[in-house]
């Protein structure tokens, strides 16, 4: 006998979790340039996100994360910071934000905004008066500045290079337009670097961070919160490269150890303000175990494991990848985090391969990602199967990185886009104008609207496997084990559930370990004339399934 299934089935058990919320929590990211927009000038803004929180509240989300909206000229997306008490006019006011965080909690959902330690913008009140006051100031120390090598100082300090591409290095000039001294910038010119040795600087972001405490914030995502610290006397590499945010070799401005002296302090004053506000690192570490040191018991609460996100479609490699990540954290007591997309890297379906493939692939890993234990990560749009837009014109790219250095990894755009609600045109119900970034005409069958009610569809997925999530006792944070399973498979146990994912690209055939609760596929069930505890299952090429055991 075969049996046919649905890809969407939803099945509801009592256990919500209870621990630490952070330690189970889907939380979702939302680009506020790209997430809605309420007056009409083609860009998100804070009332806009407002308007749109009941849609992430029946998504079955537990926590928003914000990037950033503070006060900013906008040279690389907001993460150039000129004020950081301040919103930016293009998002709204002070008042949004406080509403928005309000509407938030009485949704029951938990907000984390995204706070930027690293560099300020280069028109930031102490920028600014470090470049007119001029060398020898006391003002320069609260960044990085060096007079240059050379015999006339017109060679940068070291050889480190911007992640953006381009030398690590701008020189300043003088009132009259005699050269000076340089400052050092890992990312853009426009966003300097802070120098953490100076206790202003420490002073400042506790001053900040408990600004937005008191407003109510739950939390922070620490951008660049293994690059705060750099080496003593800031050496020379050795070799002149594009710097990388993750790589295996030691960098003397990334990941240096004094940068968990700063999140120690951090996470004391997190812990003043009660047990349920959280940090969070967006750290790039070379290993898992050099990524577990930023979530000890007394520094951070996560950090994002961006091993998984740069794992192969390989049933091998996810292994390893998760089996390496389980283990440090558990060796620090912290929960692993997992995280497909996000604003920084090209989205996953597309990565996956695009297309029909890319999709079935994303969708499949999605549920395996909500299977694991710990806390994820869902970048806007994922939810709809959004694929990368890779043919934006030249002339509207606002990535950074894309205009140096020949466009060394300016890609950042194409995961940018407005997503798409509602409508069968542009903007999609993004908002009342048009959007910053062109949507493609093909959105018009991924909008919310088009995929709400449809069993099918990616969105409807996602709501019933966050409904799962949420109200099965044995996921979230918690125990897991592999079971046996043929080359390309992937099978993990849970209390009372068992998730399947086949990787190749052809079915493959398996004993039925339960009782089907949700495919991305339709699956045929095989069962022997007479008996209906046993039988077969086909799960389809690129497909996930989660069932009760």
């Amino acid at each position: 006998m075969t049996q046919d299934l649905a890809p969407s089935v939803r099945e509801q058990t009592a256990g919500p979790h209870t621990q630490g919320w952070w330690r189970s929590a889907v939380i979702y990211q939302v680009y506020v340039r790209s997430f809605a927009d309420s007056d009409g000038d083609g860009i998100g803004d804070l009332r806009g996100i407002r308007e749109r929180l009941p849609y992430l509240a029946e998504l079955g989300v537990d926590a928003v994360w914000l990037t950033p909206f503070f006060a900013s000229p906008q040279a690389d997306g907001g993460y150039d910071v000129a004020d950081y008490r301040a919103v930016d006019p293009l998002f709204g006011s002070l008042s949004d934000a406080d509403d928005l965080v309000r509407t938030a909690h009485e949704l029951g959902l938990k907000v984390i905004v995204d706070i930027v330690p690293n560099h300020t913008s280069d028109q930031h009140v102490w920028f600014r008066a470090a470049l007119a006051e001029g060398a020898g100031a006391a003002s320069r120390d609260r960044y990085h500045f060096r007079p240059g090598k050379g015999s006339g100082g017109e060679l940068p300090p070291n050889d480190w290079e911007s992640v953006f591409g381009g030398p690590a290095w701008t020189r300043t000039c003088g009132p009259d337009g005699t050269p000076g001294e340089w400052y050092l910038h890992l990312f853009a010119p426009e966003q300097p670097d802070l120098n953490w040795d100076n206790e202003e600087v420490r002073e400042e972001f506790e001053s900040i961070l408990r600004f937005w405490l008191d407003l109510g914030v739950d939390g922070f995502r620490i951008d660049v919160a293994h690059g705060m610290v750099k080496a003593a006397g800031l050496p020379d590499i050795g070799r002149s490269e594009q710097a990388k945010l993750i790589g295996a070799q030691v960098l003397p401005f990334f990941d240096q150890d004094g940068v968990h002296a700063i999140h120690r302090s951090w996470r004391k004053l997190l812990d003043s303000y009660g047990s349920d506000r959280i940090g969070v690192a967006e750290a790039w570490a070379p290993t898992s175990e050099r990524l577990a040191l930023y979530v000890r018991p007394d520094e951070l609460h996560q950090a994002f494991n961006f091993q998984f996100l740069t794992c192969d479609w390989d049933a091998g490699s996810m292994r390893t990848v998760i089996d390496a990540s389980l283990e440090a954290t558990a060796s620090v007591g912290a929960p692993t985090t997992w995280v497909l997309s996000n604003h920084d890297v090209v989205r996953h379906t597309t990565r996956y391969g695009g297309g029909e493939p890319g999709l079935r692939r994303a969708r499949a890993a999605a549920l395996l990602m909500l299977a694991l234990p710990g806390s994820t990560y869902v970048y806007q749009g994922e939810e709809l199967g959004l694929p990368e837009v890779v043919d934006l014109p030249d002339e509207v790219r606002q990535d950074p990185a894309f205009f140096r250095a020949g466009s060394q990894d300016g890609t950042r755009d194409g995961c940018r886009v407005p997503i798409p609600w509602s409508g069968d045109r542009a903007p999609y119900g993004f908002g009342p104008g048009g959007s910053w970034l062109p949507q493609p005409e093909a959105w018009q069958e991924l909008s919310v609207e088009a995929q709400s009610g449809d069993p099918r569809s990616t969105l409807e997925l996602y709501r019933s496997a966050l409904v799962l999530r949420r109200e099965l006792p044995g996921l979230g944070d918690g125990p897991m084990a592999w079971l046996d399973a043929p080359e390309g498979v992937l099978a993990v146990s849970r209390p009372g559930f068992v998730c399947t994912l086949n990787t190749l690209d052809r079915e493959v055939e398996l004993p039925v370990p339960g009782r089907p609760l949700l495919s991305t596929s339709p699956l045929a069930i095989l069962i022997p004339e007479g008996r209906s505890a046993e039988g077969t299952v086909r799960i389809p090429a690129d497909s996930c399934v989660w069932w009760a055991v």
